[in-house]
């Protein structure tokens, strides 16, 4: 969870989500020096994340490039010191609001939220029909130039409700 969590981490799976790439070609699509970048991609390589999956000679130095071990990553959900699903330092939500806020800025942030008084049931089989949505995003061609971002989620909240009718 740790070594997906991180911000560096997440951009460079989702680089490599487009293509296999060096860390080299990797430090200039984020911006980061080399050695940073390196540190970051064994992180994710020790962890099983990412793989080399092949090689090429430049002069005398033997290029690695590096692929997802899998399209997608799935977490298993632990209680949280806090007693939520997820570890305190790992929020879906928080990297979607940062990400989305200049498209917001741009009026070009599409999105909704709605409310609904259902049963538990009734929200995991929501949430299943939102994963198949989620792996149809995650699946679509690589075609366009620009990165689109997709955040989901269902959640319990605090909101009023009327007492049920007698």
């Amino acid at each position: 969870m740790k070594a997906i969590g991180h911000p560096l981490r997440t951009s460079i799976l989702h680089l490599l989500h487009e293509r296999a790439a060096t860390v080299t070609e990797l430090a200039a699509a984020v911006e980061r020096p080399k050695s940073t970048v390196a540190h970051h991609v064994d992180v994710l390589t020790r962890n099983g994340l990412l793989q080399v999956v092949r090689t090429r000679k430049v002069r005398a130095v033997e290029e690695r490039f590096y692929g997802r071990t899998a399209r997608m990553f799935y977490i298993p959900a632990e209680p949280s010191p806090a007693g939520g699903q997820m570890p305190g330092d790992f929020n879906d939500f928080e990297v979607a609001a940062r990400e989305s806020a200049k498209a917001f800025e741009q009026g070009k942030l599409w999105g909704f939220i709605r409310h609904a008084r259902i049963s538990e049931a009734q929200a995991a089989q929501f949430w299943d029909r939102m994963a198949q949505l989620v792996d149809e995003f995650d699946r679509m061609p690589r075609s366009g130039e620009t990165m689109y971002g997709f955040a989901i989620g269902v959640y319990p909240t605090d909101h009023p409700t009327l007492p049920r009718e007698q």
